[in-house]
């Protein structure tokens, strides 16, 4: 096995699995998943880790070119029409699965320590597969509109509560007196703040670089160059690449004449990359994993959900959202697989030396990511569909 067979085997896989399963009407997504359940590690093994490690970079350009997509959909002008809703949505959403996967965690019995780890880890929404399936439906409307926008600064609000969360963990694991609150609080907002503020100023001179840049060829080169290097500045100074990416297409979104040029010529070379990163996000992924989450992982995975679909029922009503926003929000934000992986294997590397905590969490995450990949994208097209959305031209492959 090397590098490009592997990458071969995942793009051809992914689109005859993504095939097959859309006959199902089923997202494409959840093909991709399933395609990656093949070949890895659940099934056949033909991907090894080894070369899923080697192929990390692959994972990076993808969440670079989808958090840059998802900046380029944060239009003032588009805000102005959701308003407060967006910020009120995706807090209560993520804070209530917080809330509630920390407290059944306690009641079952799992140390406070690590049930803020995992409650921190299970406020992430992955952006990918929600805005994959809605890009697949061609979806417009204020649910679509809310949707992109509210997975957009999930990744800010998670980073918030997973930074404070492993402070106060630390503390409680290694018998510390008492908690530096001060320090807790400013160190996830210091890295919010600078991961946009970089973003933000990368964002603005590409703006200038494109009225230099005409040909589509060369905003291509130029595009994918700034993002790959500053996603590497950004996990270089410790920053959250996926925000600095963001910030960077939401500037290009707002000020550029050029806008719908660059994001339409980045989405012709998207899909493969996208597919392989799904396919090989699959492959990561173990079923057999699913026998050995215990009750833990099963509290986990249904208190998550409720977290997430009446979180952000509660936060829409708050904030008067239209009925359909009130009603189907919720049901978009259940993929997982991207930033909660992450966060995972941050647990793993910065809690090793207070015993089996990296381990179970990484366990328990992967084999939920199982169920809320598949389900994830089913019950956003559920919802997308219910609420009237879906562009016109696909209709009838969803009926």
């Amino acid at each position: 096995m090397n590098a490009l067979l592997a990458i071969g085997i995942a793009l051809i896989s992914g689109y005859i699995v993504g095939k097959l399963i859309q006959k199902a009407k089923i997202p494409a997504v959840g093909g991709y998943i399933i395609a990656g359940l093949v070949i890895g590690k659940s099934l056949l093994h033909i991907v090894p880790d080894t070369m899923l490690n080697a192929l990390s970079p692959v994972s990076d350009v993808a969440l670079g070119l989808i958090a840059f997509s998802i900046g380029g959909e944060l239009e003032w002008k588009t805000l102005k029409k959701v308003g407060k809703s967006i910020p009120i949505i995706a807090f209560f959403e993520a804070f209530t699965a917080f809330v509630f996967v920390t407290s059944i965690l306690l009641i079952v019995g799992l140390d406070l320590p690590s049930a803020l780890l995992l409650g921190a880890v299970s406020s992430a929404t992955a952006p990918a597969a929600t805005v994959m399936v809605l890009n697949e439906l061609r979806a417009k409307g204020p649910l679509t509109s809310t949707l992109i926008a509210v997975v957009a600064i999930d990744d800010a609000i998670c980073l918030m509560i997973y930074a404070i969360a492993s402070s106060i963990s630390k503390v409680l694991f290694s018998h510390a007196d008492n908690i530096s609150w001060g320090k807790t609080l400013v160190a996830p907002v210091e890295e919010i703040f600078f991961s946009l503020l970089l973003g933000s100023l990368v964002g603005i001179g590409f703006v200038f670089i494109l009225k230099i840049v005409k040909e589509s060829h060369e905003i291509l080169v130029v595009a994918i160059g700034t993002i790959l290097i500053l996603s590497g500045i950004a996990s270089k100074l410790g920053l959250s690449a996926l925000l600095t990416c963001m910030a960077m297409g939401t500037m290009i979104a707002n000020f550029s004449n050029h806008k719908r040029r660059v994001f339409s010529i980045l989405d012709n070379i998207s899909p493969p990359v996208y597919t392989a990163f799904f396919v090989l996000a699959g492959a990561r992924l173990d079923v057999h994993l699913l026998m050995k989450i215990g009750l833990y992982g099963v509290v986990y995975t249904i208190f998550r959900i409720l977290g997430k679909v009446l979180g952000a029922s509660i936060g829409a009503t708050i904030s008067k959202s239209n009925s359909v926003v009130k009603k189907y929000v919720g049901f978009g934000l259940l993929s997982q697989v991207g930033v909660a992986v992450g966060l995972a294997m941050v647990i793993a590397k910065e809690f090793a030396q207070y015993g089996e905590i990296g381990s179970m969490v990484i366990t328990i995450l992967l084999a939920t990511t199982v169920i809320t990949e598949l389900i994830g994208p089913l019950c956003t097209k559920y919802a997308v569909i219910k609420s009237g959305e879906v562009g016109k031209a696909d209709l009838d492959n969803v009926h």
